[in-house]
């Protein structure tokens, strides 16, 4: 067994604005037993140079690829090099509390049966300026969560930052790589997977930092909405079974995850169509009726995810690039993305363009 507690695994790319703040938090840290393995995707800034600046203040391994655009393949590329007893991912453009860490270790030997320890975060603007909370929606405080509750709360909406998570290697060893194919819900599939595996702990204390801004691939590849809601069909396929199909709950459950995902994906279309039809949104919300309202509102989290991003100025900036007809500025996103909200930074002009990510989500 590796006596090294953890492996930080950083995918970055072309992340110089806001990745001295990421590496800073980590070197800030009350514990120190950890690695970081950072998966540069052909950065053509400033990045390889903070990498290697940071390297010098902190055991960090740099692994210099030939640019894909994927940020999992990045993600699945760090962690096979990974020596930690425990994996962890830190985005570019995300930060950590400086005591992160040192709670987080707290927990893995409070239950060691943990496979997945998770937390809220806060969301955070481009200047690193609070501007909301994002909870998880289970009870306050530290301990094992029901193996049902997770998922049938899970699959509604991810409500788990890619950079709020430890988790055991032994599990990703059983459980296998990222799935590649979802560059969108690659760690929402991953959780739920993980959760069908075996034990997972919430920690209530708000430990992290998740930034949104107009340069994260939420942002940015809003207009590939097919793409995104056949992702979404993709992670339902794989485990809506698991609720069970005859119980009325677990069927009220799986209307409402496909309602959050057409809700999701209907807003991102505004950015290119323009069109949303909202009479059949409502019709299928009403559908849901008063008991799938709750469900919704309590584990899509839509209220505070939305005033979160107009807090941000998200929706300022998605006016002023339509009205320019900038494809690669902001936008009205209420809702966060599959995988924890964003996943990266990215840069360049339409679809290839966007497929360039910073590390993170």
């Amino acid at each position: 067994m590796s006596a090294l507690w953890l492996s930080v695994i950083m995918p970055t790319y072309n992340g110089a604005a806001h990745l001295e703040a990421a590496l800073g938090s980590l070197a800030a840290q009350q514990e120190h037993d950890f690695e970081v393995i950072a998966v540069d995707d052909g950065s053509t800034d400033r990045t390889r140079e903070i990498l290697e600046a940071f390297s010098r203040r902190m055991p960090m391994r740099i692994v210099a690829r030939e640019h894909t655009g994927n940020w999992v393949a990045g993600t699945n590329c760090g962690m096979s090099l990974a020596r930690g007893r425990y994996l962890s991912w830190l985005h570019q453009d995300d930060a950590w509390a400086a005591d992160r860490l040192a709670q987080v270790r707290r927990v893995t030997a409070q239950w060691p049966e943990a496979l997945l320890v998770f937390h809220p975060v806060w969301y955070i603007d481009a200047a690193g300026r609070r501007v909301g909370r994002w909870r998880c929606p289970l009870p306050a405080a530290t301990s094992p969560v029901p193996r049902e509750r997770l998922i049938e709360r899970l699959v509604v909406q991810n409500f788990i930052a890619a950079s709020a998570v430890v988790f055991q290697a032994a599990a990703l060893a059983r459980l296998g790589a990222l799935d590649e194919r979802l560059w969108y819900l690659a760690d929402w599939d991953f959780w739920l997977r993980l959760a069908r595996e075996g034990a997972v702990a919430h920690h209530p204390a708000f430990l992290a930092s998740f930034r949104l801004h107009s340069g994260s691939q939420t942002v940015v590849r809003s207009a590939e909405v097919d793409d995104i809601m056949e992702q979404h069909r993709i992670v339902f396929a794989r485990h809506l079974a698991v609720l069970g199909r005859n119980s009325p709950r677990a069927r009220r459950i799986a209307q409402v995850a496909r309602f959050s995902a057409e809700v999701s994906v209907e807003l991102r279309r505004t950015v290119t169509h323009g069109k949303v039809d909202w009479l059949r949104l409502a019709r299928d919300f009403l559908r849901l009726g008063p008991a799938g309202w709750l469900v919704f509102f309590r584990d899509s989290r839509i209220m505070e995810r939305s005033v979160a991003r107009i807090r941000a100025g998200l929706c300022r900036r998605a006016t002023t690039a339509v009205g320019k007809g900038n494809a690669n500025g902001g936008s009205v996103v209420l809702q966060g993305g599959g995988p924890g909200g964003r996943a990266g930074d990215v840069s360049g002009n339409g679809r290839a363009g966007a497929r360039r990510q910073t590390a993170r989500r």
